[in-house]
């Protein structure tokens, strides 16, 4: 019996190898990762504006702001005062880093930027604008999407 192998045996058996780790990588869950960063709640199920819950306004303190995904999408969800909401793009109008809560501050980690965390409002730059409002209302203590 022969046992030597030629050269295109050889790619052959490697390809094959090399296809099936690729078929398997393919099976893995496709679940999109996603959920608040915070203890904000559940991952929501789809964009802003859509009457996603976002976060439990007891999980956001009076003042305060929290950064939550919103589907592929970082959102600051804040409590500017007690019982009221107000929510704002995550992404910073610089060169669109995403923001971090910082009490009643979100910094950006990239260049420095500071927002208020109740208004977008920037408060120091080199952010040019203020982080652009995204339409919210509370319900039964939740933050939901949507006007």
């Amino acid at each position: 019996m022969d046992t030597e192998i030629s050269r295109r045996g050889a790619l052959a058996v490697g390809a094959a190898g090399a296809g099936a780790i690729v078929v398997a990588g393919c099976g893995a869950s496709s679940k999109p990762a996603g959920g608040p960063t915070g203890s904000a709640g559940p991952p929501s199920t789809a964009g802003s504006g859509s009457g996603t819950r976002l976060a439990s306004l007891s999980a956001i303190p009076v003042g305060e702001g929290i950064v939550v995904k919103d589907g592929d999408s970082a959102v600051v969800v804040a409590q500017p005062t007690r019982g009221a909401a107000a929510a704002f793009s995550a992404k910073c109008t610089h060169m669109g880093c995403t923001v971090k809560a910082a009490g009643k501050e979100l910094h950006c980690p990239c260049h420095g930027s500071k927002y208020s965390a109740t208004t977008g409002a920037v408060l120091h730059g080199p952010a040019p604008r203020p982080l652009p409002k995204i339409a919210v209302h509370v319900d039964g203590g939740s933050v939901v999407a949507g006007a």
